[in-house]
């Protein structure tokens, strides 16, 4: 691999103890060793206030968004753990999402998406594993010019699935989790070549 990858990865949590950031440093470490740089960002890091034009208008961009939205732009691929909220996407990733939308003077519109490579996965407590809300990840993501790979998982019964130092309990998971990263760094890898 000519090309190292740089991979961002982040879960739309910001429980101290999600599931999803667990999930999504599994597979960032996949990435790893398949030879990206990967970073492990916090939404809790990066502050937002509810998307509100008005608030846009009189302050600019937030300083937790215009951080988050720098991440974004330095990297190539996305690594994303969704938690399911009522079969649906976490108020905290649309937010992120809708706050890194915004354009800025002298960025391209949608400059922090388009062409980037995404990858999704979620773990729940329930029997599909927070499934329901990668539809509705998938579509954003999608609409806004994120390529979104095919490849996704979602791991059920999340209070059962992973070990106290974080690894998923069954090693099939875990390697299937792992090669989310993997896969995520080949194909960004062959698109910048």
């Amino acid at each position: 691999m000519t090309y190292t990858p740089k991979i961002l990865a982040f879960a739309g949590s910001t429980r101290t103890d999600s599931f999803n950031k667990k999930l999504v440093k599994i597979a960032a470490q996949g990435a790893t060793d398949a030879g990206a740089d990967t970073t492990f960002a916090d939404l809790r890091d990066f502050p937002m206030p509810l998307f509100d034009e008005d608030l846009e208008a009189q302050e600019g961009l937030p300083a937790g968004a215009r951080q988050f939205k720098d991440l974004l732009l330095a990297h190539d691929g996305l690594l994303i753990a969704s938690p399911e909220y009522n079969s649906s996407i976490t108020p905290v990733l649309k937010n992120a999402i809708d706050w890194a939308s915004r354009p800025a003077e002298g960025e391209a519109p949608l400059g922090c998406f388009v062409d980037k490579v995404a990858v999704l996965m979620s773990t729940s407590p329930g029997a599909l594993g927070g499934l329901r809300g990668l539809v509705h990840v998938r579509s954003i993501l999608s609409s806004i010019k994120v390529i979104v790979l095919p490849d996704q998982l979602a791991i059920p019964k999340a209070y059962e699935a992973f070990s106290d130092d974080g690894s998923l309990k069954d090693p099939k998971q875990q390697a299937g989790v792992e090669s989310l990263g993997a896969t995520l760094t080949a194909i960004v890898a062959k698109l910048k070549a």
